[in-house]
């Protein structure tokens, strides 16, 4: 028997007990927790062949209060002795996609991001369009194409169109970007034409990831009117290999800063917002050059379900949401690099170099912390990606 070290100030301790899933050697792929610096293997130290599955979906789907009980007897579980070998040091796993991605959305939940971004793509326009602050703006993506962490991203190619040229061209992204962003996992679905009323949110979601929407600005630009986004994001989004619970992020729950002027209509009020305290960290190439700020989002992860399910589509296990690119009101807040540079326009300094969008072999993580139920702070791990030059 084992007595789990947790290290004074971990991020991954007892208040946190986020899910992954882990191999070690040959062995096939099942779910773990991480406690501090450890992955317990929950098919072994709980004996249930849930677990043993190589995603996260078979769990999730049990439903709400399942998860409860699972988290009670992990944390009890932790708190005496854990039987050896379903102990393994973090450095010494692999980590796997945490789920099998049913259906993936993105939104656009930072009215600083989206200002920022009208500015820049409609210099000429208001920079938010008339309907943004009644709904929650988004787009469909590409389930296929979520990769974990440590996943290398090759540069996609396609057509682009600079404002000086008279036709489009064809060939690599020369405007690769960034977007820092939490992605929210569907743990229990819901049929065709039954809507998840705003306050049921932590009923369905199971928990939280961070993610990075991979975007060719290039691309985008061109391809985005009428219908929006479409190939400059679909090849690639990455997210972290490990699901922070929302039952672990009750304390990181924070007012909305905003949505008093106009009101949202009724079913996308909430009793009580799931606005969140997260404090998220971007690397270029080892250098930080940004901390946006969750709690600045205009909407909330709670409202975004609510109303990507208000026209009756179904929700399954496994869907995946991101809340788009997240932004503060500082230079420094803004989550991704076209915000950053502001289109390339106000380079930043990495590594000595004046940067603008990325370049191949740069590599970016992003890691995230919330305040955790004991005053301390729950840790979500990174996610990381690295560029290769295109095919």
């Amino acid at each position: 028997m084992t007595a789990l070290d947790i290290p004074a100030g971990s991020p991954f301790g007892p208040e946190n007990l986020p899910y992954g899933v882990f191999s070690v050697g040959g062995d096939g792929p099942r779910v773990g927790v991480r406690v501090g610096d450890s992955v317990v293997d929950l098919a072994v130290a709980l004996g249930s062949g849930v677990f043993a599955a190589p995603t996260l979906n078979p769990f999730m789907a049990q439903g709400f209060e399942r998860w409860v009980a699972v988290r009670e007897q992990v944390t009890a579980l932790i708190a005496g002795d854990v039987p050896d070998r379903a102990v393994h040091p973090v450095a010494g796993v692999r980590l796997h996609l945490p789920f099998e991605v049913a259906d993936y959305v993105d939104f656009y939940a930072s009215e600083h991001h989206a200002s920022n971004v009208g500015r820049l793509f409609r210099p000429d326009a208001e920079p938010l369009l008339p309907n943004w602050k009644h709904l929650p703006v988004g787009y469909h993506g590409r389930a296929g194409t979520v990769l974990v962490s440590g996943t290398d991203i090759v540069r996609p190619s396609g057509q682009r169109k600079a404002p000086g040229d008279a036709l489009p061209s064809f060939g690599p992204s020369t405007r690769l970007d960034i977007e820092a962003e939490l992605g929210f996992v569907v743990g229990t679905g819901t049929p065709l034409n039954t809507p998840v009323p705003v306050d049921e949110f932590a009923r369905h979601v199971f928990g939280a990831v961070l993610l990075n929407d991979w975007s060719a600005r290039d691309i985008q630009a061109w391809e985005y009117v009428p219908l929006g986004p479409n190939l400059g994001k679909s090849f690639a989004t990455s997210i972290s290999p490990w699901v922070v619970p929302i039952l672990a992020l009750e304390a990181a729950r924070v007012p909305l800063p905003g949505q008093t002027d106009p009101e949202p209509l009724p079913y996308l009020r909430e009793s009580r917002s799931w606005g969140l305290d997260i404090d998220l960290a971007v690397e270029w190439n080892g250098e930080e050059v940004s901390r946006p700020p969750y709690r600045e989002m205009y909407w909330s992860p709670a409202q975004m379900l609510a109303h990507m399910t208000v026209n009756g589509a179904s929700s399954r296990t496994g869907d995946l949401y991101g809340s788009g690119t997240i932004s503060g009101p500082a230079k420094n807040q803004r989550g991704a690099f076209l915000e950053l540079t502001w289109g390339g326009q106000e380079p930043v300094t990495v590594k000595g170099e004046e940067r603008s969008f990325l370049l191949d072999g740069d590599e970016v993580v992003i890691t995230a912390t919330a305040p955790g139920a004991n005053g301390g702070r729950i840790g979500f791990g990174e996610v990381r990606g690295r560029i290769l030059p295109a095919r």
